[in-house]
């Protein structure tokens, strides 16, 4: 195992664990991503300069594996099928808003991948400079490809679109 691993953990679990979570919309997955990750990450050679980057790419590429995988996705539409005993507040809102939340997550799915992980990324709080160096693409081309991800997105949305 690598001398740096731990310092590196430390440093950043918190990051990988929220890229994971924002696409898999669970603490528990994201927490099993984290674990594969640095898994990796450990028997790398990556610098530990560039560690942050390469593990935030590595945590959004594995989420959206297992998203695609579907290793995970019976057992959330189940979950949505079959609640618990406990009452919500209004159960309607609850469950709409899980089938929001899936339906986003399958079309992020369907993205090509460099344009889900800027999303991904993005969207977990990393800022275009992150971004930029994390997919090594030009700080000038992350607006763009945040752009045409968004429109991409938008448009596996439409055939699913909620009346409103």
């Amino acid at each position: 195992m690598r001398a740096d691993l731990e310092h590196v953990f430390r440093a950043t679990y918190p990051r990988v664990v929220a890229v994971a979570a924002r696409v898999l919309g669970s603490r528990d997955e994201a927490e099993d991503v984290a674990q594969e990750v640095f898994l990796g990450f450990g028997r790398s050679a990556v610098p530990a300069d560039e560690a942050p980057g390469w593990l935030s790419v590595a945590a959004a590429h594995t989420a959206l594996n297992h998203l695609r995988s579907g290793r995970r996705r019976a057992l959330r539409e189940e979950a949505v099928r079959h609640p618990g005993d406990e009452l919500a507040p209004d159960v309607a809102d609850t469950v709409v808003t899980l089938d929001e939340r899936r339906r986003v997550r399958a079309a992020l799915a369907r993205l090509p991948e460099r344009q889900a992980v800027a999303l991904v990324l993005r969207h977990s709080g990393l800022s275009y400079a992150e971004v930029a160096a994390a997919l090594d693409l030009s700080p000038g081309s992350v607006g763009t490809t945040l752009r045409r991800a968004e429109s991409a997105l938008r448009e596996e949305l439409i055939p699913h679109a909620s009346p409103r």
